[in-house]
């Protein structure tokens, strides 16, 4: 499971937020490990993190709240401090050596006497994707099985690409979205202890 902390457009304190959050999920889940991090304005403080564990953190998605006196700005009235806890969509995996499906064909027109002697047309499907490429201007069998899965390679590129452009996009919306109220946690202090949970971590 892919999952993303994020200040949004929350100030420092938001963003310290993020990082302490991060610190005590590591602590509660030993087999976090970081993806990414955009740090933030201030030493120690993070815009927003990704990271992935093999656990099911799904109920603590939502807003989390840090209630503390700001230990950037003394004289701040402000106290509570929300940071977005967001569930990312994983990449789909999209090509392995044993996902293709070859298939060979008389091919028609130019190409000598072996044009319908002989299957040289060849078409490669990706058997998860139903991506298929096919090629039939060469002579031999073994070069249109070249050109055919250079052709099925570039369309998988192609497709992974977009994956991560939409994995790209989620994680841009999230960061963007908070939700004040209603938070699955909440943490108090300067040493951040956790008060109340509503997810199935508590």
């Amino acid at each position: 499971m892919m999952i993303q902390i994020s200040a949004g457009q929350g100030p420092a304190e938001c963003q310290l937020a993020v990082a302490k959050l991060f610190e005590a999920l590591k602590k509660e889940y030993g087999d976090i490990e970081m993806l990414s991090g955009k740090r933030g304005c201030e030493r120690g403080c993070f815009d927003s993190i990704c990271f992935q564990t093999e656990q099911d953190l799904s109920g603590l998605e939502g807003t989390v709240l840090w209630i503390c006196k700001s230990p950037f700005r003394r004289n701040h009235k402000r106290k509570n401090w929300y940071v977005d806890v967001s569930i990312i969509p994983q990449q789909n995996k999209i090509a392995s050596d044993r996902d293709y499906r070859m298939e060979t064909f008389h091919c028609g027109g130019n190409g000598g006497q072996n044009v319908n002697k002989v299957e040289t047309g060849v078409r490669i499907i990706h058997i998860p994707t139903g991506i298929a490429a096919q090629s039939t201007e060469e002579r031999s069998q073994y070069q249109n099985r070249r050109r055919a899965m250079d052709k099925l390679q570039k369309k998988l590129y192609d497709l992974q690409q977009a994956e991560k452009e939409k994995q790209t996009h989620a994680a841009w919306r999230e960061h963007n979205r908070i939700v004040r109220g209603n938070p699955v946690r909440i943490y108090e202090g300067e040493k951040f202890i956790r008060t109340f949970s509503a997810d199935r971590g508590c």
